[in-house]
């Protein structure tokens, strides 16, 4: 039995609430379960000097934590002077993985930046932040498209992100923070709404995993995947 009581098979409840703010180009807030994050992006008629004259785009993604997103109040990491290693890591995977579902010639040489700032967690936060992220990239696009800046759209496939993971011997879909926090394996799979793989992220935990047991968390993340597609158009619509 799962501690929320769902199916081994069964999303938290999604939902995605676009337009959260007056004036980002893009923005929503994006709800899966107890993890809330509001995504928002931001269109710049420039890029990174590395790519400069190169006539591609650019999507980047900024990723954060409030004080009392968590149990306990964390230090903001402003106060601190520096970034830690975890909000760098995930910031970076964000921003890979939106840009794997933009073709960016078509994007034109633009940079969007999607910000991502976890209001409450209860695990998943990264993987919120790249469906929600989309989300408001989504949105920002439009924006470009409808103005006639951008003539084709350069967003190829939706990009969404869920977790799954061994809890108590058994493969387990979009972990919540008492099953991630206990797992034996965990698992971030980040996909195209057509089923295309853009990253996994997969670690032993607490216990070693099997062929077997990893296609049935793959099994499980296409399931994801595609309830969180299926939202995500609809948001969009």
């Amino acid at each position: 039995m799962r501690p929320s009581g769902r199916d081994l098979n069964e999303m938290r409840a999604v939902s995605i609430e676009t337009g959260f703010t007056k004036h980002a180009e893009g923005s929503c807030l994006i709800k899966m379960g107890d993890t809330h994050v509001l995504c928002t992006a931001t269109i710049e008629e420039r890029v990174p000097p590395f790519i400069k004259g190169s006539g591609l785009g650019w999507v980047t993604a900024e990723y954060g934590m409030l004080p009392r997103a968590t149990n306990t109040r964390m230090r903001r990491e402003a106060a601190s002077g520096k970034q830690g290693g975890r909000t760098v890591e995930i910031q970076r995977l964000i921003g890979r993985a939106l840009r794997a579902g933009v073709d960016r010639v078509a994007l034109g040489e633009r940079q969007i930046t999607v910000d991502c700032d976890v209001i409450q967690a209860d695990g998943g936060t990264r993987c919120a932040s790249i469906t929600g992220g989309w989300v408001a990239l989504r949105l920002a696009v439009n924006k470009l498209m409808k103005a006639g800046d951008v003539i084709s759209d350069p967003l190829v496939d939706p990009v969404s992100a869920v977790s799954c993971g061994i809890y108590a011997g058994q493969p387990v879909l979009d972990l919540d923070y008492p099953e991630d926090s206990e797992a034996g394996v965990d698992g971030n799979f980040i996909m195209t709404g057509s089923g295309k793989l853009i990253e996994v992220q997969m670690s032993a935990e607490g216990s070693i995993f099997s062929r077997a047991q990893m296609d049935q968390l793959m099994d499980l993340a296409e399931k994801g995947v595609g309830e969180l597609a299926a939202a995500q158009k609809a948001a969009t619509a």
